[in-house]
């Protein structure tokens, strides 16, 4: 027979009650019943009802996540913040990819109705309309990369518009001026934010940006790979690539390398959100970097507050520094020999 909440109480000593209070964090215990009470639930094998508690405690102690894809260095990152917030607080996390279409998010939407106390949302290709349909308005949500006029959620944004003008402003002040940027679909948001502070700071320097300096990507190493195939082929060749992400920054490098080239002395490569890999490849990538695990970190500490506020509580809308890391990819190292990473 399945052990129940009455057997932990009985064999730590204590009142069903005191039992109640540990499992849920949700009262005043001393730490030497609470060490106690969680060792006699070790010793049983005692596994909570998760239902009934959440019927009796309005609460499921779970976190749902839904992103774009469960594959790649960015959303990994993204998911041990959130985790590592979550198990501090004594709650595990349900993760689903969304893939950016609203059936998808409305399908796993409805999945985790009554399993989780608050949703964490990333769908940079989803606009606010899309967003009102497909998300329950009892549930606690906070939206990652959305659009600020989805006012009804709390939003944690990068600062995409301020990272790609960073970097642009970078190989302008190096010599560059044949840069092509390799971006990502028209309707993520992120992507658009990056190619307008890459044309903008274009246009502040005196150089008017085409529509053919900028290639089309899917944020993955092949379509990086591709894109850069293309470029090689242009007379006169690029003498800098600016990928949207580190991931088609890799295969921006990986194309050069085939292609009997050497980076950075003949073309630069740099990239964008700093994934732990960008170190490691050769010549190591400069980029912009995301605190990418603080991003996730502060989305799961938002939604904290939004579930403790019961969803009342005015919208916070805030948006995450980036930070320009050079390293040996853009050539810097040849212009600037002090420089450090």
């Amino acid at each position: 027979m399945a052990v129940t909440i009455r057997d932990v109480a009985r064999e730590a000593g204590v009142s069903v009650a005191t039992v109640s209070r540990v499992l849920n964090d949700s009262g005043p215990v001393r730490e030497s019943t609470r060490v106690r009470v969680r060792d006699a639930a070790r010793r049983l094998h005692f596994s909570p009802n998760t239902t009934a508690r959440s019927l009796s405690t309005s609460q499921t102690k779970t976190l749902g996540v839904l992103l774009p894809d469960v594959y790649g260095e960015f959303f990994s990152e993204i998911m041990r913040g959130i985790d590592q917030q979550a198990r501090r607080r004594g709650f595990h996390v349900l993760l689903s990819g969304a893939h950016n279409e609203a059936d998808e998010v409305e399908a796993a939407v409805h999945a985790m109705r009554g399993r989780v106390d608050g949703l964490i949302l990333m769908a940079a290709e989803l606009d606010p309309e899309v967003l009102e349909r497909s998300l329950p308005d009892r549930v606690p949500v906070v939206l990652i990369n959305a659009d600020h006029d989805a006012s009804r959620f709390d939003t944690i944004n990068i600062d995409n518009y301020g990272g790609a003008a960073a970097m642009t402003l970078h190989l302008l002040g190096l010599g560059h001026r044949e840069i092509r940027l390799i971006g990502g679909s028209a309707r993520n948001r992120d992507a658009t934010e990056r190619r307008r502070g890459f044309e903008d700071t274009l246009r502040r320097a005196g150089i008017t940006p085409r529509p053919a300096w900028v290639l089309s990507g899917d944020f993955t190493e092949a379509s990086g790979y591709a894109a850069t195939e293309q470029l090689l082929r242009e007379v006169p060749r690029p003498t800098a690539i600016f990928a949207a992400n580190d991931s088609m920054a890799v295969g921006a490098l990986s194309a050069v390398r085939s292609a009997g080239l050497r980076v950075p002395e003949d073309l630069a490569v740099v990239g964008f959100d700093d994934v732990p890999i960008a170190r490691y490849v050769n010549p190591a990538l400069t980029t912009v970097r995301v605190a990418i695990s603080k991003l996730g970190e502060c989305a799961a500490e938002r939604l904290f507050e939004t579930i403790r506020a019961q969803n009342r509580h005015d919208r916070k809308h805030e948006l995450q520094p980036t930070e320009l890391v050079i390293r040996s990819s853009c050539g810097a190292r040849l212009v600037h020999p002090n420089s450090k990473e």
